[in-house]
């Protein structure tokens, strides 16, 4: 289950540069987003074979995946570790509208009600059709163990990996691998919520917790 912003309000253009749209044959499948000017952040349940890549906006960029890196460890029953680095067949060319975003560098958990944002191109409801425009939904930061509860006799919640959002607006299908952005600085990457309900209050949109993940990240950008 891919998840997009409900309850969002379309994107001002070109104010979110590092967001990408991995596309197979044409068509949106999830969201991903730059983090240098090669390789691409996203979840590694969102991708099977080789992706079209462009921003859905003048000035976009379309560029073919290299390789991608799913997380070793990544499980498709749990979402555990569900993240996965692409690399860019070429360097894209950094402008105004072409930017990567930095990374959450603290281990340190962020403070609960901390206001943050979630963007992209998916459903505006579970069996609605995805939107063109990019759509973003102001979100804030849920107590861990307030998560943990909610998805109470699922398996799928980790404290120490994952981390979750409430808010009128959130993430829904086709929103999956794009960023939870906290101030200027990507802290999550969308993995999952409720299969029947977009940003359903009872199951709280689930991400994946870059901070865990920087060492990974780092040896395969360093490999390049």
């Amino acid at each position: 289950h891919s998840t997009f912003p409900v309850n969002g309000k379309e994107a001002k253009p070109h104010s979110r540069p590092y967001m990408v749209s991995l596309q197979i044959n044409g068509h949106h499948n999830c969201c991903g987003f730059l983090i240098s000017d090669q390789f691409v952040l996203t979840a590694a349940h969102s991708v099977v074979g080789a992706h079209d890549l462009k921003n859905k906006n003048e000035g976009s960029v379309r560029i073919r995946v290299k390789s991608y890196h799913q997380h070793p460890d990544y499980s498709s029953d749990t979402r555990l570790n569900d993240i996965m680095l692409l690399r860019l067949e070429k360097k894209v060319k950094l402008s105004q509208n072409v930017e990567p975003i930095s990374l959450m560098k603290n281990k340190k958990d962020i403070k609960s009600g901390t206001a943050c944002s979630v963007a992209g191109w998916g459903k505006l409801q579970p069996k609605g059709s995805a939107s063109d425009r990019l759509m973003e939904a102001n979100v804030a930061i849920m107590k861990s163990t307030q998560c943990k509860n909610k998805w109470k006799g699922s398996e799928k919640y980790s404290v120490s990996k994952m981390m979750c959002v409430f808010g009128r607006g959130g993430s829904c299908k086709g929103d999956s691998g794009g960023p939870l952005v906290c101030g200027k600085t990507a802290v999550g990457v969308t993995s999952f919520g409720d299969v029947n309900v977009c940003n359903s209050p009872e199951h709280p949109n689930v991400y994946t917790k870059i901070s865990v993940y920087l060492k990974w990240i780092h040896k395969i950008i360093i490999k390049k």
